[in-house]
Formats: structure tokens, C-alpha cells, sequence
């Protein structure tokens, strides 16, 4: 509370509403923490309408200044220097000091006491996900108090996802798509099978369904494109590449068992089929070492010259720039998508995308100096003027709505975004101060993709389905089951390569074998437990049965 008056009758009433209000924010977030949320009056700025964002109201003169935390070392600091965060500072008044940093920092935040404003994390099984409600102020505590718009711009699905058991919600992520996004057919998919064109003609549009029509045509470009590596896939590092849960999907193995609980679909007969097949593949010499130890940029260099014939590609939008070089040195030899493998007892794809829980997951910090700024920047976000602002800046100034409500990049923006990359990130950044972002506005433009993917994203329509039931279903940390699953998923990672890998038919079986056993010494039976538990919580607030 700020002012030195004497307060009235009436003055006093409103102060006890006020403390109240600021009990309740400090009790939702109590919830095992010390310490209470800061507050700060908005009795001279202005009043809160259900009707009108906030920011579009408040009259506060002084610019706000506001740190921000995001765990990310890549991330771009700066602010007000572009077209979208000087938009951005000049509509609500504020100024943003970013910093970064990794697990580490992070934690250090934790430990010193002094918090940021606002923080943005990245994983959503972490320990400061699952303790928000000791350092984070629940948002829809701050929207009722400050800026209750923000109720009509967040997605009420994605709200109750985040719904803490205290009934509070206290992040909210990024590209979250809910069952109504996948309904609407504006995600496009981000996983294909991929050829090159020219080596797709020249081998008269050849079958990759089966496990042995597959086989068959990479010894073909084995032995007519003696160049290339007939087929690769994502780098592999720390984890599966796109061999995993990738191919997987792709395959459309079961996300549950029949009965509803989790379901180990490592160990699918459908899937191993294909691995013994890529096992086959390899000892034809039509899979090369090098994709198991290139790591992301060795992979992305290969994709930038060609020298992949067919790839599984995960991640088309990320691969995008490296796809579109390849393109426009090339022409008539872009990549594109065909039906790749086929599961061997009938199950359709079943494609994932960014599910409910999203990427990056912003908060406001308890020691945040003004909530009701901080609020107003959730809500501005979301608003379809700050996803337009976002993803194509300014209209009239960058873009242009066209008749029937699509958007178009004007011509010189256009020609720096395809001739001049760095000057276009620097001078706009669009695109990519993605907070808030999310698919359904980057549909409103032909220009939110390069042209070296639109085939990809064509040729995924109507493959995808949600995996929500999946999500955040791992142990909790700290626990022996989640020491356990660390230790599986090690494992497993080491087991696949093997796998694919093997002299002969009997090592790849053994290896298999001794990565079952692995699972009964690490207590798989309890993990799956505890999952099965948790997808039968997912199903509970998603409404399935």
C-alpha cells in the first residue's frame, strides 16, 4: 500500500478488502514456502475491468522495470532494440532486463533468496515446477486482482493443466495445443518420412511400406547414388534421434495398454520388427557409423548439403532454414515427404506435436515489484495483438491483412527475410520472442514457414493425435523410481544403437535380452506403476474416460 494520509471510514473498509486479497495471495502461495508475494496498489493507476486488458488501462507514469529470468543460455537478451520488443516496451511502459542461464543459475536463484520478476523454465517435471506454489504467484489469483482479461486470452484447457492441487495455476507455457488446436487442422505436423526428389524419380517412385520393400530400395541407392547416405536420421547424442518415440508414432504404436495403464512401447513387436530391419539395413551398409556420433550440427551439415537420400525427420520446422539452402542451391532435388514405414500389423500414424503442456513455462516470482505489470505482459502475450506483433510485427509497418484474413509480409520485410536473415532477426525478431507463442497464428501466414517444408506439413495432415495422456507422467524427482527410469532410459539409448547395430541376428537378440533384464533389476514394474497412476490423473482432468 502506498500514500501518508489518514484513511476514512470508507478508506479503511477498502484496505481490509485489500489485506485480505493479499492474504489470500500469500496463503495460495504459501503452500510450504516462507516467504509472501509482494503486492503494490493500483487504487491511482487504474480499475480493474473483465472488459478491457489491463494495460490498455493503467495510467502508472513511471516505466516499470522488470528482471527476467529464462534458463536458457541461447536465449536473446535484448529489449527494445526491434521492432517487436519496442513495440512491446512503448504499449506498456516497461523495460525488461533479461538474463540467462543454465540449471545451475537457476538454482542459485533458489538458494540466494533474490528472485527475478518473472522466470521461464523449460522443463515441466522439474522440482521448481512441482514447489511453483513456494516462489511463484498464482496467476489466476493475479488476473482476479489485477487484470481479470487475462482469463479471456489464456486457454482454460491449458489452465487446468497447470492446476496445482491447490486449485491454483501458477505457469503458463508456450505452443500449448489443446484437443480443440488439434481439432482445427491449424497444427501442421513436424515429423516426415523424407526423400530426395531426385533420387525419387530416378528409382521410379519406389515402396518403403514394408520392412522388406524397405530394405530393398536403400540397397538401391546404395548401389546407384554410391555418394550418398541412403538414409539417416536425427542425431542421436544423449538420446534416440528420431529412432525412438519418433518412429514410434510413426508406426502408430499404442500410447496405453488395452486395459488403460502405460504401456512399454520400447519393447512393441511391431516396432522391434523395424529395428531388426534397420539392423539389416546397416549390415547392407546403407546406414553409416557416422550417424550415431554426428552430433545436432554434424547431422544439420549433412542436411544442408544433401548428402542424406531419404531421412526420418523430426523437427521439419527447426531443420527448416538448413532444408530451404539445400533447396535453393538445388532445384528439382528438394527433399520431400512420401509414405515411409508402414506398421506391420495395420495401426495408422499417430504423429506427435508440442502437446498441452507446451515448451517454455513463464511465472511471476513472488518478489516480482509489480504483479499487476507483470500480469498485464501475460496477458498482452496472448492477446491476438501480441501474437500478431509477434510472430509479423507492426500491420501497415511490416504486414498486411488481406481480404479473407491472412497475412502477408510486406515485399522489402519479405525480401530481408529470405535475403538477409541476421539483419531481419535483428531488426524484427519476429518470430521468435515466443513467450506466449503458439501455432494457430503462424496459420494466418504463408510467410510463418519456409517453402522447403510446406510439402512436409501437407503430406502430415490428418497423422496427428495428442499424447496429453503421456505427459508429465515420470516419476517425480528424488525418488528411487525416478533414479530408476534415469538409469532405463540410459539403457535403453545405448540398447537401441546396439541394436541397429549388430553383426547378426543372435547379438541383436541379445542385447535385447539383457535390456529386459536391466528393466527387472531397476524396478520397472514400480515405474510403470507410478505412470500408469499419473496418466489416470492426465485422463481425470483432460475428462476421458
Amino acid at each position: 500500500m502506498t500514500g501518508n494520509k489518514v484513511p476514512g471510514h470508507k478508506a479503511v473498509k477498502l484496505m481490509l478488502l485489500l489485506l485480505a486479497a493479499m492474504l489470500v495471495v500469500a496463503g495460495c502461495g504459501s503452500g510450504g514456502g516462507s516467504k509472501q508475494a509482494s503486492e503494490v496498489s493500483i487504487e491511482d493507476r487504474y480499475t480493474p475491468d473483465p472488459e478491457t486488458p489491463a494495460w490498455q488501462l493503467d495510467k502508472k507514469s513511471e516505466t516499470t522495470e522488470l528482471t527476467w529470468y529464462v534458463n536458457a543460455d541461447w536465449w536473446n537478451t535484448d529489449f527494445g532494440k526491434d521492432v517487436v520488443t519496442k513495440k512491446i516496451k512503448e504499449d506498456l511502459n516497461v523495460n525488461i532486463k533479461f538474463i540467462t542461464g543454465d540449471d545451475t543459475k537457476l538454482n542459485t536463484f533458489f538458494a540466494g533468496g533474490d528472485m527475478p520478476d518473472l522466470l521461464t523454465i523449460f522443463d515441466s517435471n522439474s522440482p521448481v515446477v512441482q514447489k511453483a506454489a513456494t516462489w511463484a504467484q498464482p496467476l489466476n489469483k493475479l488476473a482476479e486482482q489485477y487484470d481479470p482479461y487475462f482469463t479471456k486470452v489464456a486457454a482454460a484447457d491449458t489452465l487446468n493443466w497447470f492446476q496445482s492441487q491447490d486449485g491454483n495455476t501458477y505457469g503458463y507455457p508456450n505452443y500449448s495445443n489443446t484437443q480443440a488446436d488439434y481439432d482445427s487442422g491449424n497444427i501442421p505436423a513436424k515429423t516426415a518420412f523424407v526423400i530426395r526428389k531426385d533420387v525419387y524419380e530416378a528409382l521410379g517412385s519406389p515402396d518403403f511400406a514394408t520392412p522388406e520393400a524397405f530394405r530393398k530400395t536403400m540397397s538401391e541407392i546404395k548401389s546407384k547414388f554410391p555418394d550418398m547416405i541412403p538414409f539417416g536420421f536425427n542425431a542421436v547424442g544423449e538420446g534416440t534421434g528420431s529412432l525412438g518415440d519418433v518412429l514410434q508414432d510413426f508406426l502408430g504404436v499404442p500410447l496405453e495398454t488395452e486395459d488403460g495403464k502405460f504401456y512399454n512401447r520400447n519393447l512393441d513387436e511391431d516396432y522391434l520388427t523395424w529395428l531388426r530391419t534397420l539392423n539389416a539395413v546397416y549390415r547392407d551398409g546403407a546406414i553409416s557409423d557416422d550417424s550415431f556420433a554426428d552430433d545436432g550440427t554434424g547431422f544439420e551439415e549433412k542436411v544442408k548439403s544433401g548428402k542424406y537420400a531419404t531421412m526420418l525427420l523430426d523437427g521439419t520446422p527447426q531443420q527448416g532454414g538448413n532444408l530451404q539452402i539445400f533447396m535453393s542451391a538445388n532445384p528439382g532435388k528438394e527433399y520431400m515427404a512420401v509414405d515411409g514405414p508402414h506398421s506391420t500389423v495395420g495401426h495408422q500414424p499417430t504423429l506427435n506435436q508440442s502437446g498441452i503442456t507446451g515448451w517454455m513455462i513463464s511465472y511471476i516470482t513472488k518478489d516480482c515489484k509489480d504483479p499487476a505489470k507483470a500480469i498485464q505482459i501475460f496477458t498482452y502475450l496472448l492477446s491476438e495483438e501480441g501474437q500478431k506483433l509477434m510472430n509479423y510485427g507492426i500491420e501497415g509497418e511490416t504486414y498486411k491483412t488481406n481480404a479473407d484474413g491472412t497475412v502477408e509480409l510486406l515485399p522489402e520485410v519479405k525480401d530481408l527475410q529470405l535475403n538477409n536473415a541476421d539483419k531481419f532477426k535483428k531488426d524484427y525478431r519476429m518470430g521468435e520472442f515466443m513467450f506466449f507463442g503458439h501455432d494457430r497464428h503462424k496459420a494466418l501466414s504463408k510467410d510463418a514457414f519456409p517453402e522447403a517444408i510446406k510439402q512436409m506439413q501437407e503430406w502430415g495432415k490428418g497423422k496427428l493425435k495428442p499424447h496429453f495422456i503421456l505427459e508429465n507422467t515420470n516419476p517425480d524427482q528424488g525418488t528411487p523410481e525416478a533414479r530408476g527410469l534415469t538409469a532405463i532410459n540410459t539403457n535403453w539409448n545405448t540398447t537401441l544403437v546396439s541394436m541397429i547395430r549388430a553383426k547378426d541376428d543372435a547379438t541383436f537378440d541379445s542385447v535385447l535380452a539383457e535390456h529386459k533384464a536391466f528393466l527387472d533389476k531397476n524396478n520397472w514394474d514400480k515405474i510403470a506403476e507410478v505412470r500408469s497412476e499419473k496418466m489416470k490423473a492426465n485422463k481425470a482432468k483432460l475428462g476421458i474416460q
